[in-house]
């Protein structure tokens, strides 16, 4: 059973009976199907059932003259806002049935590598090497079953005008980095310097979510979790209509990509306002807008 379901509003453990007939009911009433002819003469099936705003389950399987036969499901929460547009990677698990993006952002500074959500549209594509050499809208989301609310850090006008402008100007030099320009690996090399000597100082007096304000950084074993620190740009409370249980979907800027977050009241400490920050372990998601 998948953990995530928690994160969505299932959180009450479901036995296996209980989730075998929701998943039986989703393939009658199901809110879209996405249907894939492949070589092998069955067809991919990608059936979707909405629980709430935003928030549901996805259902994969395979179609064949023997009937339906299902492969995986997982829960999912939908974006609107395109999170980034550099070129991908997917590739196949190891299983064969789910599929991985990754991206080099250069304003994460680590490789994104997320779960698509749309492998339907994936398998629709017939150039794949050609699409790999593309740049692609992404839009992530990312549910979490960890979470807490911090206070922000003040900043006047001046000071977050100077924080877009420095932002802007390291994304700028690697880009060149990555092309092989020496003054741009030098200027980040003293750069890097210089902010490792200013945490050094400041770090003897102040807490570190004082000094640091948003970051971005793998977590633990599985290539898809992230620890995450961002800012809250708008919140809402939401309700699971099967279960009735409440959750919270927040829109976070991190690193200056902006991603929504769903997760279950029960997990979140604190509570969420617009301006304030919210630090948490995700499961990244992606749908790529072939």
């Amino acid at each position: 059973m998948h953990q995530y379901l928690r994160a969505i509003g299932f959180s009450d453990k479901m036995t296996r009976k209980e989730l075998d007939t929701m998943l039986k009911k989703m393939i009658l009433e199901n809110d879209r199907n996405d249907v894939v002819k492949q070589e092998d003469g069955s067809a991919f099936v990608e059936i979707s059932k909405k629980f709430g705003p935003n928030i549901g389950i996805i259902l994969c399987g395979e179609v064949d003259k023997d009937g339906f036969h299902q492969d995986y499901y997982f829960p999912y929460l939908e974006g609107e806002t395109v999170s980034t547009k550099e070129s991908l990677i997917i590739e196949q698990s190891g299983d064969g049935n789910t599929y991985s993006g990754a991206c080099e952002d250069p304003r994460v500074g680590v490789t994104l590598i997320f779960y698509l959500q749309n492998a339907a549209a994936l398998k629709r594509i017939t150039m794949q090497e050609e699409f790999r050499k593309k740049e692609q809208d992404t839009i992530l989301t990312a549910l979490s079953l960890e979470g807490k609310i911090l206070l922000p850090v003040y900043q006047n006008s001046m000071q977050m005008a100077y924080e877009r402008e420095s932002a802007s100007k390291r994304k700028d030099l690697l880009a060149d980095a990555r092309k092989g320009n020496a003054e741009a690996i030098e200027s980040l090399t003293l750069e890097d310097m210089d902010t490792y000597s200013m945490i050094s100082k400041r770090i003897q007096n102040e807490d570190v979510f004082s000094i640091v304000e948003t970051f971005f950084m793998p977590y633990g074993m599985e290539c898809d979790k992230y620890q995450i620190l961002g800012r809250i740009l708008e919140y809402q409370e939401i309700e699971n209509e099967y279960t009735k249980e409440k959750l919270y979907q927040m829109t976070v800027e991190c690193n200056d990509i902006i991603l929504k977050v769903c997760m279950n009241s029960k997990d979140l400490l604190g509570e969420p306002e617009r301006g304030r920050r919210f630090k948490g372990i995700v499961w990244l998601q992606g749908r790529v807008q072939f």
